[in-house]
């Protein structure tokens, strides 16, 4: 499985931050650093570079809603996936009928007459999927995968229009037609392939807790019993931190966008961030003075949603995942936004033929 590494921090303006007593900290108040100015300024650690980040080793529940169960899905008379109570995140995709190609009467062949690729994205969650404030392109590891979509498509990896979407909003947007493909950090349910259709697992990361540094919430949500952590509305964390089993329970706070919960942190209303690695790594990124901690609460399959209405285009994306990991593609994004250090791609699962 592949997990995140931070990207070095870069300081930027401070101002005194009084320590809110509910929240476990050590001694010395925690030094805040500006959300806003932070992200206007997170493009120039961009080239900078990460460290290996350690796998956490101790054991902690798995949340149920990422247990894979033992059968894997099975494929509608069109061709899409479909999701029944038993599935197999990892293993739910269609596999592609060969190299990527735009054949007449595809999907692909009506988004290459359209011009351009539609894509639902995140612009601000940094290192996967941000507006990058220096030249105003929107950038990331998701990013790359869209920009080879694009290349296969069109033979130019900028034919895209971007739409910023909320988590909430990125199952509604695919399948609904109002884009053609979602990047978004975006965990591959069993619930949601109710709806959308999914590539090949292109990212695994892992859920775990970001904190600020005077905490000494250090073992993640089993020590925040009582305090108010903050994910995404529409995320599956939120389901993560409510079952998480611990007394009193934890409040889920919800805002849109995942710098809303680091700024929420910074002004200590709340206690914590809980979500994937990958995203808290952009997180600490934009705030040094903050940690990821605890063991892996989940293990975050990332697909890119399509509608079900096009299961050619989900063959087709798969495709092009395909040569992503076999010609160098996937591991020189990794090692740009994720993890100098590097490290293999998720190999490729998919439903088995005729299933």
């Amino acid at each position: 499985m592949t997990s995140a590494g931070p990207k070095d921090g870069i300081p930027v303006a401070t101002s005194p931050h009084s320590p809110r007593p509910p929240v476990p900290r050590g001694p010395g108040p925690r030094t805040v650093v500006l959300a806003l100015a932070v992200l206007g300024l997170a493009a120039l650690a961009a080239g900078c570079t990460a460290a290996p980040v350690p796998r956490a080793a101790a054991a902690a529940p798995r949340a149920a809603a990422h247990q894979a169960a033992a059968g894997a899905g099975t494929a509608s008379p069109s061709g899409s996936a479909s999701a029944p109570a038993a599935c197999n995140p990892d293993a739910s995709s269609l596999a592609p009928a060969g190299p990527p190609a735009v054949t007449p009467g595809s999907y692909m062949a009506t988004i290459k007459q359209r011009g351009y690729l539609i894509a639902g994205v995140d612009q601000s969650t940094y290192h996967f999927g941000y507006l990058n404030p220096l030249n105003g392109k929107t950038e990331g590891f998701d990013i790359d995968m869209i920009h080879a979509v694009a290349q296969a498509i069109f033979g130019n990896p900028d034919a895209v229009q971007y739409k910023a979407i909320s988590d909430n909003d990125r199952v509604s947007e695919v399948a609904q037609g109002k884009v053609d493909i979602v990047a978004h950090t975006m965990t591959i349910l069993c619930s949601r392939l109710k709806d959308v259709d999914f590539s090949s697992v292109y990212f695994v990361a892992h859920g775990r807790v970001l904190i600020p540094e005077g905490s000494t919430a250090t073992n993640g949500l089993a020590d925040l019993g009582g305090q108010k952590v903050c994910a995404t509305s529409g995320s599956d964390s939120v389901k993560t931190i409510e079952q998480y089993p611990v007394h009193p329970k934890i409040t889920v706070v919800q805002p849109q966008f995942w710098t809303d919960c680091l700024m929420l942190l910074q002004q200590d209303q709340v206690a914590a961030i809980s979500t994937d690695d990958a995203i808290l790594y952009g997180l600490q990124a934009q705030d040094p003075f903050t940690k990821v901690v605890g063991p892996e609460l989940t293990d975050e399959p990332y697909g890119l949603a399509i509608s079900k209405q096009h299961p050619d285009f989900v063959r087709f994306v798969n495709a092009v995942l395909a040569k992503e990991r076999s010609d160098g593609a996937w591991e020189a994004s990794y090692k740009h936004w994720v993890n100098p250090a590097g490290a293999p791609p998720p190999a490729a699962q998919y439903l088995p033929p005729g299933g």
